[in-house]
């Protein structure tokens, strides 16, 4: 498998398979790459729908000369903590990043939840986000001013009164449940233009089984919400086997993912 930066080329063909509606998997197949590769270089440059070879690659070497500029800076980074690759995370970061853009969330505010969320701590102060990112405070401001408003991190003073944002256990359960109510809201709106439109009419009946479908939804995610709640605050059991494989390194083995063995 082909290593280094994608040539001018490449992306080029990441284009090409772009236009004729390739899937990522399979252009990155096509160029013998990982799928993770093609997922970045395209979500970083504008997504699918704006791709465009020349000017990825002009960013490409732009963000390459700034990185230049500032690598003694970066040099003087502290190791990773347990023992962990600096690059092996890095690489980790970004693909989560990704997929918070392609689930919706904004390109900055995606990158400020994957740097909680990866932090041990699940906190970090606006100095320490403008330091990992690289980025301007005013753009940490804005991002955190919309997570929060989203109720996706909370802030807190530590002892030298300086704001932290915090991700907690019990983050997702309220976005969840703030999800549903937003999806209540419309069930409410739909119900109200049967009303309007007449119950026996084609709209109406349209309005009415939208209604019925999103009602059911949103019942079913409260109810799944409340009863998978308790696995954000369990920790997963760990075995000889498991700890050997390096469970730490990961992701699949979080709770999340494993609410069967967590405790009823």
């Amino acid at each position: 498998m082909p290593g280094g930066r994608l040539t001018q080329q490449e992306r080029q063909q990441i284009a090409l398979g772009l236009a004729d509606g390739l899937a990522y998997a399979e252009i990155a197949r096509r160029l013998d790459r990982p799928t993770s590769t093609v997922t970045r270089e395209v979500m970083r440059n504008g997504g699918p729908t704006a791709y465009r070879a020349e000017l990825a690659h002009r960013a490409t070497e732009r963000r390459t000369h700034r990185r230049r500029q500032t690598a003694p800076r970066e040099s003087e980074a502290p190791a990773q903590a347990h023992g962990r690759d600096a690059e092996a995370v890095r690489a980790y970061e970004e693909i989560f990043t990704t997929a918070l853009i392609q689930s919706g969330t904004p390109k900055m505010m995606a990158r400020v939840m994957t740097c909680l969320y990866t932090a041990d701590s699940g906190s970090l102060t606006a100095s320490e986000l403008v330091q990992r990112l690289q980025v301007s405070p005013a753009s940490i401001s804005k991002a955190v001013a919309f997570l929060d408003s989203q109720g996706l991190v909370r802030r807190e003073r530590d002892g030298r009164r300086r704001e932290r944002y915090v991700v907690d256990d019990d983050i997702w359960y309220q976005s969840m449940i703030s999800s549903a109510r937003s999806t209540a809201q419309i069930v409410e709106t739909a119900r109200q233009g049967v009303g309007v439109l007449g119950p026996d009419t084609p709209a109406g009946v349209r309005l009415e089984n939208i209604a019925r479908f999103l009602d059911f939804v949103t019942e079913s995610l409260i109810r799944s919400a409340e009863q998978a709640r308790e696995v954000l605050h369990t920790k997963p059991e760990t075995t000889p086997a498991s700890t050997e494989a390096g469970t730490a390194n990961s992701p699949a083995n979080s709770p999340a993912d494993s609410p069967a063995d967590s405790p009823a």
